[in-house]
Protein backbone atom coordinates (compact mmCIF):
# COMPACT_ATOMS: atom_id res chain seq x y z
CA UNK A 1 0.00 0.00 0.00
CA UNK A 2 1.30 3.43 -0.92
CA UNK A 3 2.54 5.45 2.09
CA UNK A 4 0.15 8.31 1.34
CA UNK A 5 -2.84 5.93 1.30
CA UNK A 6 -1.62 4.29 4.52
CA UNK A 7 -1.30 7.71 6.18
CA UNK A 8 -4.88 8.51 5.15
CA UNK A 9 -6.05 5.18 6.56
CA UNK A 10 -4.10 5.76 9.79
CA UNK A 11 -5.50 9.28 10.16
CA UNK A 12 -9.06 7.96 9.86
CA UNK A 13 -8.71 5.10 12.36
CA UNK A 14 -10.61 6.97 15.12
CA UNK A 15 -13.55 7.44 12.72
CA UNK A 16 -13.39 3.86 11.46
CA UNK A 17 -13.50 2.47 15.00
CA UNK A 18 -16.22 4.95 15.99
CA UNK A 19 -18.32 3.74 13.09
CA UNK A 20 -17.86 0.07 14.05
CA UNK A 21 -18.34 0.55 17.80
CA UNK A 22 -22.18 0.62 17.83
CA UNK A 23 -22.26 -2.77 16.09
CA UNK A 24 -19.53 -4.24 18.30
CA UNK A 25 -21.26 -3.07 21.49
CA UNK A 26 -24.85 -3.75 20.41
CA UNK A 27 -25.34 -6.42 23.09
CA UNK A 28 -23.91 -4.46 26.03
CA UNK A 29 -24.97 -1.33 27.90
CA UNK A 30 -28.59 -2.25 27.13
CA UNK A 31 -29.95 0.58 29.29
CA UNK A 32 -28.38 3.04 26.84
CA UNK A 33 -30.17 1.49 23.83
CA UNK A 34 -32.59 4.40 23.78
CA UNK A 35 -33.30 5.75 20.29
CA UNK A 36 -31.81 9.19 19.76
CA UNK A 37 -35.03 10.36 18.12
CA UNK A 38 -37.17 9.11 21.06
CA UNK A 39 -39.59 7.74 18.44
CA UNK A 40 -40.34 11.22 17.07
CA UNK A 41 -41.50 11.52 13.48
CA UNK A 42 -41.37 13.99 10.62
CA UNK A 43 -43.79 13.50 7.72
CA UNK A 44 -45.00 10.40 9.59
CA UNK A 45 -41.52 8.86 9.34
CA UNK A 46 -39.02 8.28 12.15
CA UNK A 47 -36.24 10.86 12.32
CA UNK A 48 -33.40 8.33 12.58
CA UNK A 49 -34.95 4.97 13.41
CA UNK A 50 -34.74 2.59 16.33
CA UNK A 51 -31.13 1.53 15.59
CA UNK A 52 -29.59 4.95 16.22
CA UNK A 53 -29.22 5.01 19.99
CA UNK A 54 -27.53 6.85 22.82
CA UNK A 55 -25.39 3.73 23.29
CA UNK A 56 -24.10 4.06 19.72
CA UNK A 57 -23.43 7.77 20.15
CA UNK A 58 -21.53 7.24 23.40
CA UNK A 59 -19.50 4.16 22.42
CA UNK A 60 -18.76 5.63 19.00
CA UNK A 61 -17.49 8.91 20.41
CA UNK A 62 -15.49 7.20 23.18
CA UNK A 63 -13.97 4.78 20.64
CA UNK A 64 -12.79 7.70 18.53
CA UNK A 65 -11.15 9.27 21.58
CA UNK A 66 -9.55 5.98 22.68
CA UNK A 67 -8.08 5.23 19.25
CA UNK A 68 -6.74 8.79 18.93
CA UNK A 69 -5.10 8.44 22.34
CA UNK A 70 -3.51 5.12 21.35
CA UNK A 71 -2.21 6.72 18.16
CA UNK A 72 -0.79 9.59 20.19
CA UNK A 73 0.86 7.20 22.67
CA UNK A 74 2.37 5.13 19.84
CA UNK A 75 3.56 8.27 18.07
CA UNK A 76 5.02 9.99 21.13
CA UNK A 77 6.87 6.82 22.15
CA UNK A 78 8.38 6.54 18.66
CA UNK A 79 6.76 3.18 17.88
CA UNK A 80 4.74 4.54 14.95
CA UNK A 81 6.05 7.68 13.32
CA UNK A 82 3.90 7.90 10.19
CA UNK A 83 1.05 10.32 9.99
CA UNK A 84 0.01 13.78 8.92
CA UNK A 85 0.04 15.26 12.43
CA UNK A 86 1.80 14.63 15.75
CA UNK A 87 -1.56 13.92 17.44
CA UNK A 88 -0.75 16.11 20.46
CA UNK A 89 -4.36 17.28 20.12
CA UNK A 90 -5.55 13.64 20.41
CA UNK A 91 -8.49 14.44 22.68
CA UNK A 92 -9.97 17.05 20.34
CA UNK A 93 -9.22 15.04 17.22
CA UNK A 94 -10.59 11.82 18.72
CA UNK A 95 -13.76 13.48 19.98
CA UNK A 96 -14.41 15.32 16.72
CA UNK A 97 -13.73 12.23 14.59
CA UNK A 98 -15.76 9.89 16.80
CA UNK A 99 -18.70 12.24 17.26
CA UNK A 100 -18.45 13.36 13.63
CA UNK A 101 -18.59 9.76 12.39
CA UNK A 102 -21.77 9.12 14.38
CA UNK A 103 -23.25 12.46 13.31
CA UNK A 104 -22.56 11.73 9.63
CA UNK A 105 -24.29 8.37 10.00
CA UNK A 106 -27.27 10.03 11.75
CA UNK A 107 -27.69 12.57 8.96
CA UNK A 108 -27.62 9.80 6.36
CA UNK A 109 -30.17 7.81 8.40
CA UNK A 110 -32.44 10.84 8.53
CA UNK A 111 -32.46 11.06 4.73
CA UNK A 112 -32.95 7.30 4.36
CA UNK A 113 -36.03 7.46 6.59
CA UNK A 114 -37.43 10.47 4.73
CA UNK A 115 -36.87 8.73 1.36
CA UNK A 116 -38.55 5.54 2.68
CA UNK A 117 -35.35 3.51 2.48
CA UNK A 118 -35.52 0.78 5.10
CA UNK A 119 -32.75 0.20 7.68
CA UNK A 120 -30.22 -2.19 6.17
CA UNK A 121 -31.29 -1.39 2.61
CA UNK A 122 -28.46 -0.07 0.44
CA UNK A 123 -28.16 3.68 -0.14
CA UNK A 124 -24.95 3.91 -2.16
CA UNK A 125 -22.57 5.65 -1.87
CA UNK A 126 -23.84 7.34 1.29
CA UNK A 127 -23.94 4.17 3.42
CA UNK A 128 -20.24 3.72 2.80
CA UNK A 129 -18.97 7.28 3.26
CA UNK A 130 -21.44 9.12 5.52
CA UNK A 131 -19.41 8.61 8.67
CA UNK A 132 -16.14 9.60 6.99
CA UNK A 133 -17.69 12.83 5.71
CA UNK A 134 -18.98 13.65 9.19
CA UNK A 135 -15.64 12.82 10.80
CA UNK A 136 -13.65 14.89 8.31
CA UNK A 137 -16.05 17.80 8.53
CA UNK A 138 -15.90 18.08 12.32
CA UNK A 139 -12.21 17.22 12.67
CA UNK A 140 -11.36 19.89 10.11
CA UNK A 141 -11.68 22.24 13.08
CA UNK A 142 -8.28 20.91 14.27
CA UNK A 143 -6.80 19.32 11.12
CA UNK A 144 -6.80 20.84 7.64
CA UNK A 145 -7.37 18.17 4.98
CA UNK A 146 -5.97 18.59 1.48
CA UNK A 147 -8.17 17.89 -1.52
CA UNK A 148 -6.09 14.78 -2.31
CA UNK A 149 -6.51 13.52 1.26
CA UNK A 150 -10.29 13.97 1.09
CA UNK A 151 -10.60 12.12 -2.24
CA UNK A 152 -8.23 9.34 -1.09
CA UNK A 153 -10.07 8.92 2.22
CA UNK A 154 -13.47 8.77 0.54
CA UNK A 155 -12.35 6.18 -2.04
CA UNK A 156 -10.50 4.13 0.56
CA UNK A 157 -13.44 4.29 2.96
CA UNK A 158 -15.91 3.27 0.27
CA UNK A 159 -13.88 0.16 -0.60
CA UNK A 160 -13.02 -0.77 2.99
CA UNK A 161 -16.60 -0.30 4.16
CA UNK A 162 -17.89 -2.79 1.59
CA UNK A 163 -15.16 -5.33 2.44
CA UNK A 164 -15.65 -5.03 6.22
CA UNK A 165 -19.46 -5.17 6.08
CA UNK A 166 -19.51 -8.15 3.72
CA UNK A 167 -17.04 -9.96 5.98
CA UNK A 168 -19.13 -9.14 9.07
CA UNK A 169 -22.26 -10.34 7.26
CA UNK A 170 -20.70 -13.67 6.33
CA UNK A 171 -19.36 -14.07 9.90
CA UNK A 172 -22.93 -13.43 11.17
CA UNK A 173 -21.89 -10.26 13.02
CA UNK A 174 -24.19 -8.08 10.90
CA UNK A 175 -27.63 -8.82 9.48
CA UNK A 176 -27.08 -6.73 6.34
CA UNK A 177 -24.19 -6.60 3.90
CA UNK A 178 -24.21 -2.79 3.87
Amino acid sequence: MDLFVFKCFYLMLPAYFANMAPVIFQHVFKKLAIPLDFGKKLNDKRLFGKNKTFRGLIVGTLSGILIAYLQYALHSSGIITVGFTDLSNWLSLGFLMGFGAILGDLIESFFKRQFDIKPGQSFRPWDQIDFALGAMLLSSLVFLYSFLQVITILLLTFILHIIVNHTAYFLHIRKEKW
